[in-house]
Protein backbone atom coordinates (compact mmCIF):
# COMPACT_ATOMS: atom_id res chain seq x y z
CA UNK A 1 0.00 0.00 0.00
CA UNK A 2 1.71 3.26 -1.09
CA UNK A 3 0.21 6.28 1.07
CA UNK A 4 0.93 9.68 -0.30
CA UNK A 5 -0.03 13.46 0.16
CA UNK A 6 1.10 16.85 1.04
CA UNK A 7 3.73 17.13 3.94
CA UNK A 8 1.79 17.20 7.12
CA UNK A 9 -1.53 15.89 5.60
CA UNK A 10 -1.25 12.81 8.34
CA UNK A 11 -0.25 10.26 6.46
CA UNK A 12 2.22 8.62 9.56
CA UNK A 13 -0.45 8.77 11.68
CA UNK A 14 -2.95 7.15 9.47
CA UNK A 15 0.24 4.41 8.78
CA UNK A 16 0.36 4.17 12.92
CA UNK A 17 -3.22 3.73 13.26
CA UNK A 18 -4.14 0.87 10.49
CA UNK A 19 -1.79 -1.31 12.64
CA UNK A 20 -0.18 -2.47 9.42
CA UNK A 21 4.03 -2.43 8.93
CA UNK A 22 5.08 0.51 7.86
CA UNK A 23 8.45 1.52 5.68
CA UNK A 24 8.89 5.12 6.03
CA UNK A 25 9.71 6.65 1.90
CA UNK A 26 11.27 9.85 3.72
CA UNK A 27 14.24 7.97 4.91
CA UNK A 28 15.33 7.74 1.29
CA UNK A 29 15.63 11.62 1.14
CA UNK A 30 19.29 12.52 -0.43
CA UNK A 31 21.80 14.03 1.87
CA UNK A 32 22.36 18.03 1.88
CA UNK A 33 25.76 17.75 0.18
CA UNK A 34 24.30 15.83 -2.64
CA UNK A 35 25.10 17.60 -5.68
CA UNK A 36 21.99 16.81 -7.72
CA UNK A 37 19.46 18.36 -4.90
CA UNK A 38 16.96 20.84 -6.33
CA UNK A 39 16.71 24.48 -5.34
CA UNK A 40 13.67 26.37 -4.76
CA UNK A 41 13.24 29.00 -7.84
CA UNK A 42 14.94 32.29 -7.15
CA UNK A 43 16.41 31.12 -3.83
CA UNK A 44 19.14 29.42 -2.60
CA UNK A 45 17.00 26.86 -0.59
CA UNK A 46 17.29 23.10 -0.81
CA UNK A 47 13.46 22.02 -2.57
CA UNK A 48 13.12 19.08 -0.35
CA UNK A 49 9.48 18.78 -1.98
CA UNK A 50 10.66 18.27 -4.77
CA UNK A 51 11.03 14.34 -6.35
CA UNK A 52 14.62 14.98 -7.24
CA UNK A 53 15.67 15.49 -3.32
CA UNK A 54 14.91 11.42 -3.08
CA UNK A 55 16.29 8.51 -4.17
CA UNK A 56 13.40 6.52 -5.86
CA UNK A 57 15.24 3.56 -7.33
CA UNK A 58 16.33 3.10 -3.54
CA UNK A 59 13.18 3.20 -2.41
CA UNK A 60 11.42 0.87 -5.16
CA UNK A 61 14.30 -1.72 -4.46
CA UNK A 62 13.41 -2.08 -0.51
CA UNK A 63 9.99 -2.40 -1.12
CA UNK A 64 10.63 -5.14 -3.71
CA UNK A 65 12.92 -6.40 -1.75
CA UNK A 66 10.28 -6.19 1.85
CA UNK A 67 7.96 -7.96 -0.80
CA UNK A 68 10.03 -10.92 -1.64
CA UNK A 69 11.66 -11.14 1.44
CA UNK A 70 10.22 -9.87 4.31
CA UNK A 71 13.33 -7.84 5.70
CA UNK A 72 15.15 -5.09 3.80
CA UNK A 73 17.66 -2.47 5.31
CA UNK A 74 16.64 0.93 5.26
CA UNK A 75 18.89 4.41 6.10
CA UNK A 76 18.18 6.41 9.32
CA UNK A 77 17.50 9.61 7.50
CA UNK A 78 18.09 12.61 10.30
CA UNK A 79 15.87 15.08 8.46
CA UNK A 80 17.39 18.04 10.85
CA UNK A 81 20.77 17.39 9.47
CA UNK A 82 19.58 16.41 6.12
CA UNK A 83 22.00 13.38 6.51
CA UNK A 84 22.09 9.27 6.79
CA UNK A 85 22.68 8.66 9.91
CA UNK A 86 23.04 4.52 10.21
CA UNK A 87 21.54 1.90 8.75
CA UNK A 88 18.12 -0.22 9.80
CA UNK A 89 16.87 -3.45 9.23
CA UNK A 90 12.76 -3.55 8.58
CA UNK A 91 11.19 -6.53 9.53
CA UNK A 92 7.61 -7.31 8.06
CA UNK A 93 7.63 -11.02 8.53
CA UNK A 94 4.99 -12.99 6.75
CA UNK A 95 2.40 -10.37 6.70
CA UNK A 96 0.52 -9.86 3.28
CA UNK A 97 0.55 -5.89 3.23
CA UNK A 98 2.66 -3.08 4.50
CA UNK A 99 2.45 0.41 4.08
CA UNK A 100 4.88 2.54 2.56
CA UNK A 101 4.17 6.07 3.28
CA UNK A 102 5.96 9.39 1.98
CA UNK A 103 5.26 12.34 0.35
CA UNK A 104 6.90 10.86 -3.05
CA UNK A 105 4.95 7.61 -2.08
CA UNK A 106 2.95 8.51 -5.92
CA UNK A 107 6.11 8.78 -7.78
CA UNK A 108 6.54 5.38 -7.81
CA UNK A 109 2.82 4.32 -8.13
CA UNK A 110 3.28 2.94 -11.71
CA UNK A 111 6.57 1.48 -10.98
CA UNK A 112 5.37 -1.09 -8.34
CA UNK A 113 2.14 -1.75 -10.17
CA UNK A 114 4.61 -3.01 -13.35
CA UNK A 115 6.67 -4.77 -10.55
CA UNK A 116 3.22 -6.46 -9.54
CA UNK A 117 4.05 -5.63 -5.83
CA UNK A 118 1.16 -2.52 -5.49
CA UNK A 119 -2.28 -3.52 -3.39
CA UNK A 120 -3.44 0.41 -3.68
CA UNK A 121 -2.30 3.76 -3.74
CA UNK A 122 -3.58 6.48 -1.56
CA UNK A 123 -3.88 10.32 -1.59
CA UNK A 124 -4.08 11.92 1.81
CA UNK A 125 -5.23 15.74 2.13
CA UNK A 126 -7.08 17.68 4.47
CA UNK A 127 -7.32 21.33 3.30
CA UNK A 128 -4.10 23.90 2.88
CA UNK A 129 -4.57 25.42 5.88
CA UNK A 130 -5.11 22.51 8.35
CA UNK A 131 -2.54 21.04 6.50
CA UNK A 132 -0.34 24.28 6.84
CA UNK A 133 -0.67 24.33 10.67
CA UNK A 134 -0.04 20.32 11.24
CA UNK A 135 3.41 20.53 9.53
CA UNK A 136 4.43 23.73 10.89
CA UNK A 137 3.66 22.46 14.85
CA UNK A 138 5.05 19.52 14.00
CA UNK A 139 8.30 20.27 12.62
CA UNK A 140 9.31 23.50 14.68
CA UNK A 141 8.46 20.35 17.51
CA UNK A 142 11.06 18.25 16.05
CA UNK A 143 13.73 21.18 15.10
CA UNK A 144 13.19 19.83 11.14
CA UNK A 145 14.99 23.12 9.87
CA UNK A 146 15.50 26.88 11.17
CA UNK A 147 11.77 28.44 11.92
CA UNK A 148 12.23 31.28 8.84
CA UNK A 149 12.75 27.88 6.38
CA UNK A 150 9.52 26.62 7.79
CA UNK A 151 8.00 29.54 7.21
CA UNK A 152 8.88 30.04 4.06
CA UNK A 153 8.54 26.30 3.13
CA UNK A 154 4.91 26.37 4.55
CA UNK A 155 3.59 28.99 3.12
CA UNK A 156 4.55 28.15 -0.47
CA UNK A 157 3.44 24.39 0.12
CA UNK A 158 -0.02 26.10 1.12
CA UNK A 159 -0.75 27.80 -1.86
CA UNK A 160 0.39 25.15 -3.98
CA UNK A 161 -1.40 22.26 -2.06
CA UNK A 162 -4.28 21.52 -4.48
CA UNK A 163 -2.02 21.42 -7.73
CA UNK A 164 0.45 18.70 -4.96
CA UNK A 165 -2.99 16.87 -4.56
CA UNK A 166 -3.71 17.02 -8.61
CA UNK A 167 -0.18 15.40 -9.43
CA UNK A 168 -0.50 12.97 -7.04
CA UNK A 169 -4.07 11.46 -8.24
CA UNK A 170 -2.68 12.17 -11.87
CA UNK A 171 -0.04 9.88 -10.48
CA UNK A 172 -2.44 6.93 -9.94
CA UNK A 173 -3.34 8.21 -6.40
CA UNK A 174 -6.85 7.90 -5.03
CA UNK A 175 -7.58 10.96 -3.02
CA UNK A 176 -9.26 10.18 0.36
CA UNK A 177 -9.56 11.82 3.92
CA UNK A 178 -8.32 10.01 7.25
CA UNK A 179 -11.58 7.78 7.74
CA UNK A 180 -11.72 6.62 3.95
CA UNK A 181 -7.99 5.55 4.22
CA UNK A 182 -7.94 3.66 7.21
CA UNK A 183 -11.22 1.95 5.94
CA UNK A 184 -9.68 1.28 2.46
CA UNK A 185 -6.37 -0.06 4.28
CA UNK A 186 -8.60 -2.66 6.44
CA UNK A 187 -10.35 -3.71 3.34
CA UNK A 188 -7.23 -4.51 1.60
CA UNK A 189 -5.25 -6.29 4.70
CA UNK A 190 -8.50 -8.32 5.12
CA UNK A 191 -8.52 -9.08 1.42
CA UNK A 192 -4.99 -9.98 1.43
CA UNK A 193 -5.69 -12.18 4.66
CA UNK A 194 -8.30 -14.06 2.44
CA UNK A 195 -6.23 -14.65 -0.53
CA UNK A 196 -3.07 -15.88 1.74
CA UNK A 197 -5.28 -18.42 3.59
CA UNK A 198 -7.21 -19.61 0.41
CA UNK A 199 -3.56 -20.12 -1.16
CA UNK A 200 -2.07 -22.08 1.23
Amino acid sequence: MLLCGPSGSGKSLVAARSGLPVLRLDDFYKEGDDPTLPLVDGSSDIDWDHPLSWDADVAVEAITRLCATGSTDVPVYDIGLSARTGVETLHIGRTPLFIAEGIFAAEIVERCRELGVLADALCLSRGPLTTFRRRFLRDLKEGRKSVPFLLRRGWRLMRAERAIVARQVSLGAHPCERDEALGRLAAAAVGRQTQKRTAA
